[in-house]
């Protein structure tokens, strides 16, 4: 009796051996297109699912060495002075405060789902991937994965960074007026901020990435970058201003500074890549020309390029038999 399992493995191999022999070059009409993205849509759904529930579950359980994920979000809350707290219930332990029915749950949803998709995201990137990377050439493969690598590792040094600095901010927001009011923060608007500060900390980090890939793709050059240096670290500085969700000096200055010193690692890298390219031009014999300016290749014409005679016609004069008749 044949195995069921093994003649379902077969039909789909049959299957894809006969996509790919009436479809060689992969091309795929637009309907075809649309199940694709289905499918691939579907598979990271099923993954963000799967990391929302194992992050539902790490909320309040720990991991072997790892604390649960609870105690890393109230960390920075209740490494505050403990004069400053709200701690009588529970013999004094360190707790956020609900405010309506239901809140506690919710955030541990939210949180859950969030940390689950940093856990499974190579999954549900690689669907992404998948879907994009066969309407790509080598070389455009290339890039993009590099991009998204280094991406990945900014946007998670700048959430790291943004962890470190939230106690020093808190520290920092509830100090004023400490002799009039206690720190009983409500959990939402407390997961907010620090869900908040990640992210803009995140995102922020990947600004000297797009300014290194913009020079090499030919969009920007390190002279434009250097002229625009002054500007440019202002604009820094005015948008950690307005980017940081608490508005303090603290976590807006970290957040400048960081994004400085990163622009001008960035700026740098474009100047090692506008000298090699310059060593390179100049090599080919194409310094000094403009993007829009023709390169001085020499061309012999050789007898194939010669026009071939021209023919008499039947209906009078000459044809050529190049001519499409």
């Amino acid at each position: 009796m044949a195995d069921p399992a093994a003649e379902k493995t077969e039909r789909r191999g049959a299957k894809k051996r006969r996509r790919r022999r009436h479809n060689p070059d992969g091309t795929m009409s637009l309907i075809e297109h649309i199940y694709e993205f289905r499918r691939r849509l579907g598979y990271a759904l099923l993954a963000i699912l799967l990391g929302g529930v194992f992050g539902f579950i790490w909320f309040q359980t720990k991991l072997g060495p790892i604390p649960s994920l609870g105690d890393l979000l109230t960390g920075p809350y209740c490494d505050l002075p403990q004069a400053d707290l709200l701690t009588a219930r529970n013999g004094g332990k360190c707790q956020l405060l609900q405010t309506v029915p239901f809140e506690a749950f919710l955030i541990q949803l939210k949180v859950g789902i969030a940390a689950g998709m940093v856990v499974v995201g190579p999954l549900w990137l690689y669907q992404l991937w998948a879907f994009i990377a066969p309407g790509l050439y080598s070389k455009e493969r290339k890039y993009a994965l590099s991009f998204v690598g280094f991406a990945s590792i900014l946007f998670a040094a700048g959430a790291v960074l943004a962890y470190v600095l939230v106690p020093g901010a808190l520290a920092l927001l509830v100090s004023f007026g400490a002799d009039q009011f206690v720190t009983a923060l409500a959990g939402e608007k407390y997961v907010s901020f620090v869900l908040s500060l990640l992210l803009i900390f995140g995102v922020s980090f990947e600004l000297p990435l797009l300014v290194v890939m913009l020079n090499r793709v030919g969009v920007v050059s390190y002279d434009q970058l250097k002229r625009w240096r002054r500007g440019m670290i202002f604009g820094l500085f005015v948008f950690a201003a307005f980017a940081t969700p608490g508005n303090d000096p603290f976590s807006m200055l970290a957040l400048a500074g960081a994004l400085v010193v990163l622009f001008e690692l960035a700026i740098q890298l474009a100047r090692f890549h506008d000298r090699k390219l310059a060593k390179q031009r100049k090599a080919e014999g194409l310094e000094g020309l403009d993007d829009d300016e023709a390169a001085p290749f020499e061309y012999t014409p050789s007898s194939a390029d010669e026009p071939e005679p021209a023919q008499p016609s039947r209906f009078g004069g000459s044809k050529n038999t190049d001519d499409i008749t």
